[in-house]
């Protein structure tokens, strides 16, 4: 058992839930191509970086990009979610995700508009030495 890796009881819980693999050809297993894709995903680590005994990265790549698009992966996800949920293995107060992404314009961060060279950084209110002591109170 290596790091990141799939174990016996994990993979029987995902298996039933992965499309049906052709026989024949020379194409990863499913559990190997999950290893990898696992490998990546928690080591944080770019896909060229896989190591060899995932298979070929652009190979395991193409299948996540595949799974992902065809929403196999979030059907597993809520699967997975449903069985452990009626087991109680979930502690749902322990569950957190914020995928919130706000983007901010350029000027937002001080940089100048073009066309307008008298547009400057301007300070304001919380920015001035008297907004100093309610900004740390705030933040």
């Amino acid at each position: 058992m290596r790091r990141y890796e799939l174990t016996d009881e994990a993979w029987q819980r995902l298996e039933p839930l992965m499309p049906p693999q052709a026989p024949g050809g020379r194409w990863n297993d499913h559990r190997t191509t999950l290893n990898g894709m696992f490998w990546v995903l928690n080591s944080g680590a770019p896909w060229r970086d896989m190591p060899g005994r995932y298979g070929k990265w652009q190979s395991v790549y193409h299948r996540y990009r595949r799974w992902t698009r065809s929403g196999l992966l979030d059907r597993m996800l809520q699967t997975l979610q449903l069985q452990l949920d009626d087991k109680g293995r979930i502690d749902w107060s322990q569950f957190n995700i914020d995928g919130s992404n706000i983007r901010a314009e350029r000027s937002t961060a001080g940089a100048r508009k073009r066309g307008d060279p008298s547009q400057s950084l301007k300070i304001t209110g919380l920015d001035a030495p008297a907004g100093v002591g309610v900004r740390s109170f705030i933040w």
